[in-house]
């Protein structure tokens, strides 16, 4: 028997049937599949994922509990928190572990939003601070950046009102790469009123010699929170393990929203191994230094606008015909990122690879310009 007279989606929440669906970049094997490419000559530049690869000491670590896995994952994350409170000189109370650093964000809007707050952020940082917000049934309240696409302080700060709960503020931002001087951003937390939680993204973070350090004013016990990943410059994007810390009030509040084993055994031991890999990650730090350079020179060259970037991506305007280059360099086996999702219809976003990699994108994209791809 069917039911004809049953709308399913009317049984969903009003918040689920508005939200729309995150687009990830598109995997390597669905590109070799739909254009007849050999997957091995696939280059994904569109992530953000480290093109050295995972962390040779996670690798080993991740070896070394394979046989462990009818077993479950410590629910309190214990040895990565001794870890990482450890490395940070903080409590491990004051520590949170999520699925990625995403899953920190979402425990965060789980805990504290609920209809009719509003959050603050700027309008082209992480898409995912937008969609959390929505689905909480709060407001998102995008404010207008500076020309190098940073975060604009004085009007993030006038977008405050009595109803915004949580501030949201990557650096280096993501899509666009900006940053703020870290005087400017320690004024601006202080300035912050009681009400408001700032959520602090650090997920590029490594990628800057002196990111700034909110943990004085984490001390004070201001509404802090900020999220780290390993997602980024340690190579554990599969694994999907990130982190929080805070003042131990605010953690343990968010604790409360997260669910037991969020964060599987190899992603734990593959984290606790990454953070005494040194080598590994100032190996990739100074290959992405010079890959910024690579990329913007050239860039530059062939007459394209490029935002300055202190994470390990780069946007860069191309014009009206943004999306056919992209797809030229898809058919060919290069990977970017489009940036319509961003209200940025007319940039790309390029991950750093590796110098080869790099070399390779720029110049099938100098082909891609030449057969009329974009502008």
């Amino acid at each position: 028997m069917i039911i004809q007279s049953m709308n399913i989606e009317d049984l969903a929440r009003q918040e689920i049937r508005g939200q729309p669906v995150y687009e990830a970049g598109k995997p390597i094997s669905h590109v070799a599949r739909a254009y007849g490419l050999d997957p091995k000559a696939v280059i994904k530049l569109a992530s953000n994922e480290n093109a050295l690869g995972p962390s040779p000491k996670a690798l080993a670590a991740v070896r070394a509990v394979l046989d462990e896995l009818n077993l479950y994952p410590d629910a309190g994350c214990y040895d990565l928190s001794e870890k990482v409170a450890l490395y940070w000189g903080i409590g491990q109370s004051q520590l949170i572990f999520g699925n990625g650093s995403n899953d920190i964000i979402d425990l965060l809007a789980c805990t504290f939003l609920e209809r009719g707050d509003e959050v603050v952020m700027g309008k082209y940082a992480f898409i995912v601070y937008k969609l959390v917000a929505h689905l909480a049934g709060a407001k998102a309240v995008g404010v207008e950046m500076t020309k190098d696409f940073s975060h604009d302080l004085d009007a993030m700060k006038d977008a405050i009102t009595p109803r915004t709960k949580i501030v949201f503020f990557t650096h280096p931002n993501n899509p666009t790469g900006g940053v703020n001087k870290t005087e400017d951003i320690l004024a601006f937390a202080r300035a912050l009123p009681e009400h408001v939680i700032l959520c602090f993204d650090e997920a590029y973070a490594e990628y800057m010699d002196n990111p700034p350090d909110l943990r004085p004013l984490i001390a004070e016990g201001r509404p802090i929170l900020c999220c780290r990943t390993f997602s980024k410059i340690y190579g554990l994007a599969g694994l999907r393990v990130g982190y929080g810390y805070g003042p131990q009030t605010l953690v343990q509040l968010v604790q409360r929203a997260r669910q037991p084993f969020n964060v599987n055994a190899l992603a734990q031991a593959a984290a606790c191994a990454a953070l005494d890999d040194v080598a590994f990650v100032e190996k990739a730090r100074a290959m992405n230094a010079q890959g910024l350079v690579q990329l913007g020179r050239e860039l530059e060259s062939l007459g394209l606008q490029t935002v300055p970037s202190d994470a390990n991506f780069l946007l860069f305007k191309v014009g009206d015909n943004a999306f056919d280059l992209a797809q030229y360099l898809l058919k060919n086996g290069v990977i970017v990122r489009t940036m319509k999702p961003y209200g940025l219809d007319p940039y790309l976003r390029v991950t750093v690879g590796t110098p080869e990699q790099n070399t390779r994108f720029l110049e099938l994209l100098k082909s891609g310009l030449n057969a009329g791809g974009a502008r």
